[in-house]
């Protein structure tokens, strides 16, 4: 795999280079672009893309595109919508949707969308208040004065979220305003085979040939949300090669700002330990597969996901072990601290900040087992665990003032906290009790069976039989349970005979005090230091820069185009056509039959995925890709392999974004699907073009 990565975009060290960049708004390089592509976005322009762009809160990015609240997104980022309402008789995974009237729209059970109105700098605010403190009553203070300020800004309103957002590791924070919509609902989505054509084998890799898209509808008090002055427009043509492109989405996290002593935490022990986790949880979910059909069926979603982070993480751990990519991060490194060395007074400042990070990431290694296996292990092997850790948490945390609860229960982030909590989401106990025999025996291997919390979790049990037992022998699969328990606040929580109430109590205490450990003895260094090694930076390079990802909304710029791989030149567009002289019949490469009785309708030129210098990551799926008039031209579903080093650098010759072409969604609505209704909204009046026989999803 190629790795070429310029000196002064590992550290943040100096104006990024090439398309290099996932910016935020309020600090997006206007004049750049215009110096390379003759184009400069306004302010105007930039406040209309930012509000014709949206947030799934789950983690993916999203678009309105019509002036009825329609948003566009990837398959597989409402995979979890559609699988929840999927049934064994009716799979809409397998078969596709399409809802042919208003009326036909599915809510989905556990989807939010947020849409950003304002960005605010509280910087001084937060600096302010922490000025001079350090550990515990730094780490107190902080957490307090954040919760302050998003609980001013959303004033109690359900519709309404704000966060704070840490950028340059502390350096800068900006308070996010975002608009709740919380009616989701599912207006069209193509089956799996052809949104994920090529399965694993090809994820990440180009040629590609996905139709990777799914439309919902927001709707606020029973109807479609009024978007008619922020969305998307479609475009006429689409892109082609050397056009200019936007990338308006939500890249979940980079680490390009890290110091060595982090990046090396993180090559040496976590990566491993992730990727042989995420190994066996994978040959776990195969097995499961095996059971049967349904079986299969409702793990589907869950090895995508595992998958996908297998084949990232991989990526991300090959970019570190890579020699000499480590060896120019590390001199970048030392560049800026000779530089705060050589000056006294910056000396006296900053000097001391990557010392005391290196010394925090070896007191991290020491707890980070246990904190794994105590605080987070058990939650994400049981959406049931998760439910009851959540009621018994919120029961203790929520009669305390706002400022001094966890991060999670503050009152800015309830109505998506409440939102999760009692989603009417099926939840599997077959899948379950695999899924939780595997944490707890991952548990005991790494803690090892002498431990005393692992003692103290299985007791006489093995996993499988405490697994059994307590997915069995919860309630906590009915709604009204759930809604009872937390109103009922702890003295509810308290006289629950539930097992997967007993089991969070159980393990609660011991997971809060290794959490507190970490938060105020190690992340609260980390964070204090990380703040003063980006105020060096900024004395020393300026600010002209653009922070790490952070899930929150970012703008990037390219152009589409190919490139190089093993001396062989890659093309920036793959044609439908192409789709079915890649069909093998057999999966991950077999077409539905939706596209193999339309073959003869298609036109076969029409482009079908492309490539772009936009830097992007992991988060940004389902981002629009729009051209200089604000127009949807494509729409983000990967990057290429080299592009999973993005992580830590960008390289603009090899790091590309995948998109499905706009002209490709078109074609399959219209010839495909007959989706006269969708595509009327995308484009107006295309519908009365003489009508094409079409084989609609189920």
């Amino acid at each position: 795999m190629k790795r070429l990565f310029v000196i002064a975009t590992l550290l943040g060290a100096a104006p990024a280079l090439a398309d290099e960049g996932m910016w935020t708004y309020n600090n997006f390089p206007s004049a750049k672009v215009k110096e390379k592509y003759g184009f400069e976005p306004t302010q105007q322009w930039l406040d209309k893309v930012r509000l014709s762009s949206a947030r799934l809160a789950g983690g993916c990015s999203a678009s309105f595109v019509s002036p009825e609240g329609l948003v566009m997104t990837n398959h597989h980022c409402a995979r979890g919508c559609i699988e929840q309402l999927s049934t064994a008789k009716k799979d809409y995974i397998a078969n596709g949707f399409y809802a042919k009237t208003q009326a036909e729209e599915t809510q989905c059970p556990a989807m939010e969308i947020n849409q950003l109105e304002s960005i605010t700098d509280v910087t001084a605010e937060l600096n302010k208040a922490t000025q001079g403190l350090s550990g515990k009553q730094y780490a107190d203070t902080l957490k307090a004065k954040m919760s302050e300020l998003e609980q001013a800004c959303s004033a109690g309103d359900a519709k309404v979220r704000c966060d704070i957002v840490t950028l340059y590791q502390g350096g800068q924070y900006n308070l996010y305003k975002y608009r709740r919509f919380q009616d989701v609902r599912l207006v069209m989505a193509p089956e799996h085979a052809i949104a994920f054509f090529g399965g694993d084998p090809d994820n990440f890799e180009f040629p590609r040939y996905d139709l990777d898209m799914t439309f919902l509808r927001v709707y606020v008090d029973g109807k479609p949300a009024d978007t008619s002055k922020n969305y998307f427009k479609w475009s006429e043509k689409g892109a082609k090669e050397g056009d200019l492109t936007f990338v308006s989405g939500h890249p979940g996290r980079t680490s390009r700002g890290l110091t060595i002593a982090e990046l090396e935490f993180q090559r040496d022990f976590v990566l491993p330990k992730t990727l042989m986790q995420l190994s066996e949880m994978r040959g776990m979910l195969a097995e499961f597969q095996k059971r049967g059909p349904e079986q299969k069926r409702i793990s589907n979603n869950i090895l995508f996901g595992v998958e996908n982070a297998l084949k990232a993480s991989k990526g991300r751990h090959e970019a570190l072990l890579d020699k000499k990519f480590f060896a120019q991060k590390a001199a970048a490194e030392q560049e800026l601290r000779k530089k705060v060395e050589s000056n006294p007074e910056m000396k006296k400042k900053y000097g001391a900040a990557w010392d005391a990070i290196t010394k925090a990431q070896e007191e991290f290694r020491n707890v980070r087992t246990e904190l794994v296996f105590q605080e987070h292990i058990l939650a994400q092997s049981s959406e049931l665990f998760g439910i009851a850790r959540t009621l018994v948490r919120g029961a203790e945390e929520l009669p305390k003032e706002n400022g001094q609860r966890l991060r999670e229960f503050s009152q800015a982030g309830l109505p998506a906290l409440k939102a999760r909590l009692f989603s009417p989401a099926p939840i599997y106990p077959e899948l379950e009790i695999a899924r939780l025999t595997f944490g707890l025996t991952k548990m005991r291997e790494e803690l090892g069976a002498d431990h005393p919390f692992v003692k103290k979790v299985l007791g006489k049990e093995s996993p499988e039989t405490l697994a059994t037992r307590v997915i069995k022998g919860t309630k906590l699969r009915e709604v009204k349970l759930r809604q009872s328990l937390f109103d009922g606040g702890k003295a509810a929580v308290d006289a629950s005979k539930d097992p997967m109430i007993a089991l969070a109590k159980l393990v609660d205490p011991d997971a809060r005090a290794i959490r507190k450990h970490v938060e105020e003895n190690i992340e609260s260094v980390v964070r204090k230091n990380s703040e003063l090694v980006a105020k060096a930076k900024f004395e020393v390079y300026g600010t002209n820069q653009y922070p790490d990802a952070t899930f929150s909304l970012r703008l990037s710029y390219g152009a589409v185009k190919g490139y190089l791989e093993d001396g062989k030149k890659v093309e920036p567009l793959t044609q439908m056509a192409g789709t079915f002289e890649r069909h093998t019949g057999e999966d991950p490469f077999a077409l539905p039959k939706s596209w193999l009785k339309s073959q003869n309708v298609i036109t076969g030129t029409t482009p079908m995925n492309f490539v772009t210098t936009n830097d992007i990551i992991g988060g940004n799926s389902g981002s629009p890709m729009i051209n200089k008039d604000g127009e949807i031209v494509g729409l983000v579903f990967d990057g290429n392999i080299q592009s999973l080093g993005g992580e830590y650098g960008f390289d603009e010759s090899v790091n590309r974004t995948v998109a499905v072409h706009s002209e490709a969604i078109i074609e399959s609505l219209r010839k495909i699907y007959g989706a006269t209704r969708v595509l009327e909204e995308l484009r107006p009046g295309s519908t009365k073009v003489p009508p094409v026989k079409a084989n609609p999803a189920g």
